[in-house]
């Protein structure tokens, strides 16, 4: 958006365009978890090292890095799918929010849910338990919809991190 004698500047997500944005992720990305096949070996195994990639920068405190390769993990279980138009657009709407998904990072027990929760889901992944996958993602994107509920509430989110 622009901001007459300011220059552009990043627009923040009013909170119904932000409710919109998890109701779209919801929809999709369970439709998308659900049609996929199992796995290849190598395929399991990309997810897996992606799933530690993330478990590393968080160990690092690197959490611009945490924060690329969290949506790499996901995007990677997603890729996983024929529907590329879904999940095409699943990534899409994933950027909308991206400036938001910095801040619950910022929290140690926030770090640590999102990396149990995605051991979890590379498990289910493995076993080709996709009904659990679509739970866990469910939980998982239910978690950081409520920390993100907070910031907004609490005016937080005037300047979200771009880092």
């Amino acid at each position: 958006m622009h901001e007459h004698n300011v220059g552009f500047a990043v627009a923040r997500l009013s909170r119904a365009e932000f409710d919109q944005v998890y109701l779209m992720r919801r929809l999709l990305e369970t439709e998308v978890i659900r049609g996929l096949a199992q796995p290849t070996a190598e395929q399991l195994a990309d997810v897996e090292a992606l799933a530690q990639a993330v478990e590393q920068a968080a160990a690092d405190l690197d959490l611009a890095r945490m924060r690329t390769l969290n949506s790499e993990f996901h995007q990677a279980i997603f890729g996983l799918s024929s529907l590329n138009l879904v999940v095409a657009e699943i990534s899409r709407i994933w950027t909308w929010a991206l400036p938001y998904h910095a801040v619950y990072l910022y929290d140690e027990a926030g770090r640590a849910r999102v990396l149990a929760e995605h051991r979890e889901m590379v498990a289910a992944l493995a076993e080709g338990d996709f009904e659990r996958l679509v739970e866990l993602m469910d939980a998982h994107r239910s978690g950081s919809e409520a920390q993100l509920d907070v910031m907004l509430r609490s005016g937080a989110a005037a300047r979200p991190s771009a880092g």
